[in-house]
């Protein structure tokens, strides 16, 4: 059943780590130190296009939650308009934040090389009998019912899956264990064709949980006291997260006139309404990319083309 409003499960998995991890907490604080670094260093723009290899893990049990390669397809296809700023909708971002829409210069490819070295169509597929999965990581085993994630250093790993909870996704934050570094989507909001269903029809549940595997937070900072950050300068702070299709102005946090950035892909609006990433994500993005996930580029041409 597709939630009525975004629900994201990355920050209770992120939370459930520190618990768990206690290594990976002192990893975000030095991960955090140096992408600040290199956004102040001015290292973090991007300087030339790269392209990420992703394998797509469908995990179904009915042939029904078993998407098609063209809906796959459709998924790397719309990551790849969002991220470049080719989606035509981008029109709708306010004239006072125009100028903070960029290309992110981040492109996504289906893997052509699994890790054995073989051809490959950069999708997996693995019928279970588990009806939902929840964000407890088990869809990333095959121990579990789901399937195991391919070497997470030279690959983005996307799950496709029946969720139950109401949730959309979640996503793993650089620095968290290796064998469930990825991003899992509900298969009724992945790509914007065959299952995929209003109003998370447009593939962007894919782009706001991969913005989190770049070491994006959400837009609000996750409080409810306008105390939080997402650690971006040019992102207004926000007291909550939007749901659906709000109309700017929505002020809090004393941000007006102009108020929340709810159209940003790192919000909770439905798909129609999140439209664009700002010059700070992408700075941040890039930090990401340079350090935590620099291992994925070293080998990406070799595995995409």
């Amino acid at each position: 059943m597709m939630p009525m409003h975004r629900t994201c499960g990355t920050m209770e998995v992120h939370n459930r780590l520190l618990e768990l991890y206690p290594e990976y907490r002192a990893s975000l604080g030095r991960l955090e130190m140096a992408t600040r670094e290199r956004i102040a260093a001015r290292t973090a723009l991007p300087t030339q296009e790269v392209t990420i290899p992703v394998v797509v893990h469908v995990v179904y049990r009915t042939n029904v939650e078993n998407v098609s390669d063209q809906q796959v397809q459709s998924e790397i296809e719309a990551l790849n308009k969002d991220y470049g700023t080719t989606n035509p909708d981008k029109s709708n971002v306010p004239a006072v934040w125009s100028n903070l829409v960029s290309d992110t210069m981040i492109r996504f490819a289906l893997a052509k090389t699994d890790p054995n070295g073989t051809l490959t169509s950069g999708i997996t597929r693995t019928q279970t009998t588990v009806i939902s999965f929840s964000q407890d990581n088990s869809v990333k085993s095959s121990a579990s019912g789901g399937a195991d994630a391919w070497p997470s250093d030279k690959y983005l790993n996307l799950w496709a899956c029946a969720l139950g909870g109401g949730l959309l996704g979640y996503a793993q934050f650089p620095g968290g264990p290796a064998a469930t570094d990825g991003v899992v989507i509900l298969n009724t909001a992945f790509g914007n064709m065959g299952t995929a269903t209003a109003p998370f029809n447009l593939g962007r549940t894919a782009t706001h949980e991969i913005g989190h595997w770049l070491n994006l937070r959400h837009i609000w900072g996750d409080t409810e006291d306008c105390t939080g950050t997402d650690f971006v300068d040019d992102t207004p702070n926000a007291q909550l997260p939007n749901y659906g299709k709000p109309t700017f102005p929505h002020v809090s946090c004393n941000n007006s006139p102009n108020g929340d950035m709810f159209m940003n892909y790192m919000d909770y609006v439905d798909d129609a309404a999140m439209v664009m990433f700002t010059n700070g994500q992408i700075a941040r993005m890039h930090a990401t990319l340079a350090g935590p996930r620099s291992s994925i580029l070293a080998t990406a041409q070799a595995l995409t083309s």
